[in-house]
C-alpha cells in the first residue's frame, strides 16, 4: 500500500521543514541584530530574540508533527487524538504559508506548500478507522462483534436442527403493522400578511 511510505515522506519533509524555518528564523534573527535594524521604533535586540524564538518554537511545532508521521509509519495506524489534531494544524498552517507564498515570493514557493499540503492530506485519508493491524480478523476467536473477551458459542451437533437467532424488532407470526395511538391532526399555516 502506499499508506506507509507517505507518512515516511510526510515525517521527513516535515523534519527538514522544521530545521529549515528554525535556521532561517535564527539567520534573521543574527542579521537583525548585527545591523541594529529597527520596524517602526522596535527595539532590535527585541526583534532578534522575537525571531530567533519564533524560529525554535515553529521548529519544534514541525518536529512534533514529524514525529506523530513517524509514529504512523512504524506503527501503521491513522493518527488520533492529539497527533491527528497536529496534522491536521500543520495542513491548515501549510495551506495558509502556500496563499502568503504566492503573493510574497512567487509560484515555486506555493507549489511547494501544495506538495506537502496534499502529502499531509493523503496521510490524513489513506488511514481508514475500519482498517488496521488492531482489528480482528473474522474467525480468531473474537465474538462476533470483534470483542476478544466474548466466548465463541460451541457448535451443534451434525444433523441437529439450527436455531435462528431472533432478531429485535422483526415483526413475528400474527403481529401486526404498529400503529400510531392518537391520529396525527394536519394544521394549515396561518397567513403571515395582513
Amino acid at each position: 500500500m502506499v499508506r506507509r511510505p507517505v507518512a515516511w515522506v510526510v515525517a521527513l519533509v516535515l523534519l527538514a521543514e522544521g530545521f529549515l524555518v528554525a535556521a532561517l528564523n535564527w539567520f534573521l534573527g543574527v542579521v537583525v541584530d548585527r545591523q541594529e535594524m529597527s520596524l517602526a521604533g522596535l527595539d532590535p535586540s527585541t526583534m532578534a530574540t522575537s525571531s530567533k524564538v519564533g524560529g525554535i518554537v515553529f521548529g519544534l511545532y514541525f518536529a512534533l508533527c514529524a514525529l506523530v508521521a513517524l509514529l504512523v509509519a512504524i506503527r501503521n495506524r491513522a493518527p488520533a487524538g492529539l497527533g491527528r489534531v497536529l496534522l491536521i494544524s500543520a495542513a491548515v498552517v501549510h495551506a495558509l504559508l502556500g496563499a502568503f507564498a504566492w503573493g510574497l515570493v512567487g509560484w515555486t514557493a506555493f507549489l511547494t506548500m501544495v506538495v506537502v499540503l496534499g502529502l499531509i492530506v493523503l496521510l490524513l485519508m489513506t488511514y481508514d478507522r475500519a482498517e488496521g493491524p488492531e482489528q480482528a480478523a473474522p474467525g480468531d476467536g473474537a465474538g462476533a462483534d470483534g470483542d476478544p473477551q466474548a466466548r465463541a458459542e460451541p457448535a451443534p451437533p451434525a444433523g441437529a436442527p439450527q436455531q435462528v437467532p431472533e432478531q429485535r424488532g422483526a415483526p413475528r407470526d400474527g403481529d401486526e403493522e404498529p400503529r400510531d395511538s392518537v391520529p396525527t391532526e394536519v394544521i394549515p399555516p396561518a397567513p403571515t400578511t395582513p
